[in-house]
């Protein structure tokens, strides 16, 4: 971005954690002609994907170059006044994990200098992030780490009103990248719920297994592997093997079965509850258009676990010694149970309808884009994945097309959802028949990928069409083509009653 020899370079190589605090988490993308971004301190923009419609712009990157320029008499404030700076004392971006009132002051700042958008991150409540161990449900940091991030929003929110920043005129979204599974023991005493009365842990933590110690230990299986250490690690076989190669098959097999040891309850956890080869990322939208970044498989297991490999295949001894249970880290993430796949998204805005909480409707986070887009009138120039949440929105603020077909609007997103979701019906059905073929014999293995192969065509075409309709009547003016979408949301249930991929159709 800044170039190998200029100063920002030579300042990461001689100070990296004032770098980081200087050039890294924060950055302002100027509109052509923006005051914001002179270009003494801005650099251009760059979008290579867009050469044509995406030229002349420039951007502010790294504190030192923006906070000049929203807070030209001196360094930026948290919400409570403290300059934010990061453990060092460094003045600028304090990390990866901003705190609340950190993150809002920033936020508040740009707002008041006049940038018309703003995006933060804030660092999750349930670590605590001074002393880097976790908190669990109920405990006492927990509730006041809570506490403190509630205080943050209503100073965030009063700061704003007094500038004439309110939902009468400004759109709020927030919304959780993803839910976390609590791992640890009971919490004591029994009746504890955090308010009247603290929750503590004798165990806290999530479980930490090696996975090729594992292999090694159980079935004797020394492939060379690595993997994105995860609570539903992605496997990259040495060699990059193809899908049905032997060596590919035994590891999956031997994964299927693993079992490691759990510290919590004493006993041994079958680990694996799911697993997607490639034809199965590729149904999920898992693949990329690097096919180096394709993992051979891809592994869900227990949510209680964080697998990694540390490429040793020593066998344990005992198989305990395999495991372990690490305080800093007590919430999983990144796996494909209810409790981590089911989040929260919140909207307040002009044109968005006040209902409360409401779950009678599929959504994701490709939502969040579209409905943003739609409620400030304007409009992309490629198409979403997702689709605008008319249901919360005001009749006002729901395209004329949508209000006219309305049922059958409604009729055609609800079933674009359960075909082409990673979370949907068929995504979550696919994902248990890719798992029981994989642990079959070969030759049933290959005629189901084959199939599912040409499941996934089918079920490409009808989610393009169906979303073609839907952006054309959300962004595009067009009346909604009642046929049209009638036989594509019968094409998407006749797709849906084609179940189980397994059988002989």
């Amino acid at each position: 971005m800044f170039g190998a020899n200029s100063p920002e370079a030579e300042e990461a190589q001689s100070d990296p954690n004032k770098a980081v605090a200087d050039f890294e988490g924060i950055a302002v993308h100027c509109a052509q002609g923006s005051a914001l971004c002179p270009k003494t301190a801005s650099q251009f923009d760059l979008l290579p994907q867009e050469p044509e419609t995406y030229s002349g712009f420039r951007a502010l990157f790294g504190n030192k170059f923006v906070q000049p320029q929203i807070s030209p008499e001196g360094p930026v404030e948290d919400i409570d006044g403290n300059i934010i700076e990061d453990s060092n004392g460094n003045q600028g971006f304090p990390g990866f994990d901003p705190s609340a009132a950190q993150t809002l002051g920033y936020l508040a700042t740009m707002l008041e200098a006049g940038v018309p958008v703003v995006y933060g991150y804030i660092a999750d409540a349930h670590d605590d992030h001074i002393n880097d161990v976790a908190f669990g449900p109920g405990q006492a940091g927990y509730v006041e780490q809570f506490a403190g991030y509630n205080e943050a929003f209503g100073k965030f929110f009063a700061r704003l009103a007094k500038d004439g920043i309110t939902a009468k005129n400004t759109l709020f979204v927030i919304t959780a990248d993803e839910n976390d599974h609590f791992v640890g023991g009971p919490p004591t005493p029994a009746n504890c719920d955090g308010i009247t009365t603290p929750c503590t842990y004798a165990k806290l933590g999530e479980l930490d297994a090696d996975l090729s110690r594992l292999l090694a230990t159980e079935s004797g299986n020394t492939t060379k592997f690595a993997v994105h250490a995860d609570s539903a690690p992605t496997f990259y076989v040495d060699g990059n093997p193809g899908q049905f190669d032997k060596i590919t098959r035994d590891l999956e097999t031997a994964v299927g079965a693993l079992f490691a040891f759990n510290p919590i309850t004493g006993k041994n956890d079958q680990l694996t509850q799911a697993i997607a080869d490639q034809q199965e990322q590729a149904f999920l939208h898992m693949v990329t258009a690097d096919p180096a970044r394709t993992p051979t498989f891809i592994m869900f297991d227990d949510p209680d676990y964080f697998l990694f490999s540390s490429g040793s295949i020593s066998p344990c001894s005992p198989v305990s010694a395999c495991s372990s249970e690490p305080p800093q880290f007590a919430w999983n993430h990144g796996d494909f149970q209810p409790e981590i796949t089911k989040t929260w998204l919140g909207l307040v805005g002009p044109g968005v309808r006040r209902v409360g909480i409401t779950e009678d409707f599929f959504s994701d986070h490709t939502d969040i884009r579209p409905t943003i887009i739609s409620l400030a009138g304007l409009a992309d120039d490629y198409t979403h994945d997702g689709r605008v949440l008319f249901e919360v929105l005001s009749d006002k603020a729901i395209p004329v097309t949508l209000r006219q077909h309305h049922g059958t609007f409604r009729r055609l997103v609800e079933n674009y959802k359960a075909i082409n979701a990673p979370l949907g019906q068929l995504g979550m059905q696919t994902l248990r028949e890719t798992t029981a073929a994989i642990e079959s014999d070969d030759a049933t293995y290959k005629a189901f990928a084959e199939r599912l192969s040409d499941f996934t065509g089918r079920r490409n075409a009808i989610a393009s069409r169906m979303i073609r309709m839907i952006e054309n009547a959300e962004f595009g003016d067009d009346p909604l083509d009642e046929n049209a979408a009638k036989q594509a949301i019968d094409a998407a249930q006749e797709l849906l009653a084609g179940f189980p991929v397994s059988q002989d159709q």
